[in-house]
């Protein structure tokens, strides 16, 4: 496959939102080689941005510099010993097809990630999570190369990975690009089934082996969340408030059964998705953009919506809940303009 460069490009297939913007070039690479000589060339113009399959982003215009998509692929054992493996996969793999080859090679820590949409390279950036499991306790270090053509590799304690956020998603990294993640995965069984209704789901199963905590998360997801075949999303919209205990303290009294997960001492995260269900938001539209009605944390577009109309959907809730709860919520999705 050769390097392929658009120009005033469609992107309503390369966002799950199914928004249709434009972007004044696209670009797809196939090896570190073919983004350096696109770099050498001039090829890449600024400004630039990079996606992976568009899961986690809101064009909201049209995108009037260069977009590039990585094809990497490739999933490498690079060592191994009893109890660790450690595998180099290329930032263009689909996450769920890294966790499925994970579960059948018997390497344990991903299965609790299963589902979630994107690529390998856009882990790294977002630190994906869920169901008790963050993507930075698998990394154990992110290959990267900038706009002017140096490779470097991140050590994970460089990442500067926190919830839901890295290093990578600083502003002056936008031109910093990920093209391989190393991850080290454990050959001894071990589960994270603590979280939620796991624990009391998996008991439904015969036994607990890593096929059947990977069926069962995907059941889960697939309850809760749409398809973005069949109805646009970016999947969980809001990132949950981490609030310190006095704030909670206060929101507990008045709402009892606040569901809650204790960070430490200090601090609590609220589920988002229960603060716009109080509010009234679940299954309610505003436009032809929609919170989901099986879960409020998810914005789905009903057709034909532009990245408008789900910011405008967005800050509304944003409002709704700040008034209610004294409580900011900040998107998860990433807009792009």
């Amino acid at each position: 496959m050769k390097i392929q460069v658009y120009k005033d490009y469609s992107l309503k297939a390369r966002n799950t939102f199914g928004v249709d913007a434009k972007a004044a070039i696209f670009v797809e690479y196939n090896s570190v080689k073919e983004l350096k000589d696109l770099i050498l060339n001039g090829t890449i113009t600024t400004p630039c941005l990079h996606i992976g399959a568009g899961s986690n982003l809101l064009f909201t215009s049209d995108y009037k510099g260069t977009i590039l998509h990585s094809c990497i692929k490739g999933i490498e054992v690079i060592g191994e010993d009893d109890e660790v493996v450690s595998v180099r996969v290329g930032s263009g793999v689909v996450w769920d097809d890294f966790v499925a080859y994970c579960v059948e090679h018997g390497w344990y820590g991903a299965e609790n990630l299963s589902l979630i949409p994107g690529e390998v390279g856009a882990s790294a950036v977002q630190n994906i999570g869920a169901y008790g499991v963050e993507v930075k306790d698998l990394i154990s270090s992110v290959e990267t190369i900038n706009l002017s053509g140096k490779e470097c590799v991140f050590r994970t304690n460089e990442c500067e990975y926190v919830y839901r956020g890295s290093l990578f998603k600083r502003p002056e990294m936008k031109q910093t690009f990920v093209t391989y993640v190393n991850y080290s995965l454990s050959k001894k069984a071990h589960y994270c089934l603590d979280y939620g209704t796991i624990r009391q789901e998996i008991e439904k199963y015969p036994s607990i082996t890593l096929k059947t905590v990977r069926q069962l998360i995907i059941d889960i997801r697939r309850k809760k969340l749409p398809d973005p075949e069949e109805l646009g999303n970016a999947g969980s919209f809001f990132i949950n408030p981490i609030v310190p205990n006095a704030q909670f303290g206060a929101l507990q009294k008045v709402y009892k059964d606040i569901p809650h997960y204790k960070l430490n001492s200090e601090q609590v995260k609220i589920p988002a998705g229960w603060l716009i269900e109080q509010c009234g938001w679940k299954g309610k539209s505003l436009g032809p953009v929609a919170v989901y009605d099986k879960q409020a944390l998810v914005l789905v577009n009903k057709g034909g919506a532009t990245g408008a109309d789900v910011v405008a959907l967005s800050e509304a809730i944003q409002n709704s809940v700040r008034v209610k709860f004294g409580i900011d919520i900040y998107p998860e999705v990433n807009f792009v303009s």
